[in-house]
């Protein structure tokens, strides 16, 4: 049997011991004799409920202790982290290359949500990036505003698109990994980026910085033969044109994984292409397993017996509450018999 209390063992034993001498005290006090009668004090009339309810103390008391049994399985995750997602939203995301016919932005989607269930209780932040950077969702506990915040998430608009950067977050992504680090000095960052490498601006997109990277990794998606981008996320939208062709084309979107990589690289992190036929297992296990401590197997964990102590004492103290309601019946016909002339 193994313990896990939940509050210091000296106190429990303190509490312990208290609960057992007023026990002990309602045993042995009583009553005393009458006038003229020789003997022993007569036992207390209110020593059987004090017992019971100085028994029930001491059965919550040890339930404190947590008392268990080896065995059962436990899921491990490591929530004692910051995971900060950078995604990609320009309009080369719109591509249709993933899993089929899919946007590229669905896979991230998909992607995300898969590392946040894997890492419950951990804080979560959204950066995105096209023409400009933006914290979309700053550190939160709270998974259902990521998974709000990426459902409603969109590629941008291609009329509005004015070329973008695969490092255009790097600022901002800095900032946030030194305000956190300020805050929660000691707790891991780790950095999931998501995007296909694409850089449309002209000029050279400026390195990452990989201090306060815990951990993490680079997730590519799209492919070399590349996608047809609509201009909007409207479902009547058309498809992107070529504007380099004189014929009017279709615009392809392709991967660029040696971007990728060299992000990969400037954050010292390990790069996965996602295609949508993966389990979130391979990505997770390239994010610096060291680091994230993420197991896809259940690990060996305990059968707790604390509830079988509580649900005692609930039954020993059960009968006060009745008891005190019989008392209260009872004083209805005494009063009403007082009452009658």
């Amino acid at each position: 049997m193994t313990f896990a209390p939940i509050i210091p063992w000296p106190l429990l034993v303190l509490a312990l011991a208290a609960a057992l001498v007023f026990t002990v005290l309602a045993l042995t006090t009583g009553r005393p004799r009458k006038p003229g009668r020789p003997g022993r004090s007569q036992p207390p009339r209110n020593a059987r409920p004090a017992v019971l309810r100085g028994v029930a103390v001491v059965l919550l008391i040890l339930a404190m202790l947590r008392p268990g049994w080896p065995g059962g399985q436990a899921n491990t995750a490591t929530a004692e982290m910051d995971v900060f997602f950078v995604v990609d939203t320009s309009t080369s995301m719109a591509a249709e290359d993933y899993n089929g016919s899919n946007t590229r932005l669905t896979g991230v989607q998909r992607d995300v949500m898969a590392i946040a269930r894997e890492l419950a209780g951990a804080k979560f932040s959204l950066i995105t990036f096209d023409n400009k950077a933006a914290v979309r969702m700053p550190l939160t506990r709270d998974a259902t505003a990521l998974q709000t915040a990426m459902t409603t998430l969109q590629p941008q608009n291609a009329r509005y698109a004015k070329g973008s950067s695969v490092t255009g977050a790097g600022q901002l992504l800095k900032a946030r990994l030194a305000a956190a680090k300020e805050q929660h000095p000691g707790r891991p960052a780790v950095i999931f980026y998501a995007g296909d490498g694409e850089n449309t601006s002209a000029e050279q997109p400026p390195a990452l910085d990989a201090a306060n990277v815990a951990g993490g990794a680079v997730l590519g998606y799209g492919t070399p033969q590349g996608g047809r981008m609509k201009e909007s996320p409207d479902t009547d939208a058309g498809y992107l044109k070529d504007r380099s062709s004189d014929t009017a084309q279709d615009a392809v979107s392709r991967i660029d994984e040696d971007q990728l990589r060299t992000i990969a690289d400037q954050l010292r992190l390990p790069y996965a292409h996602r295609t949508g036929t993966e389990p979130p297992s391979d990505m997770l296990g390239k994010a610096q397993p060291g680091a994230l401590a993420i197991s896809d197997a259940d690990t060996p964990g305990r059968i707790e017996l604390y509830w079988l102590l509580a649900l005692a004492a609930f039954l020993l103290v059960l009968h006060e509450p009745l008891r005190h309601l019989a008392a209260l019946l009872n004083l209805h016909p005494a009063a009403a018999k007082e009452r009658t002339p």
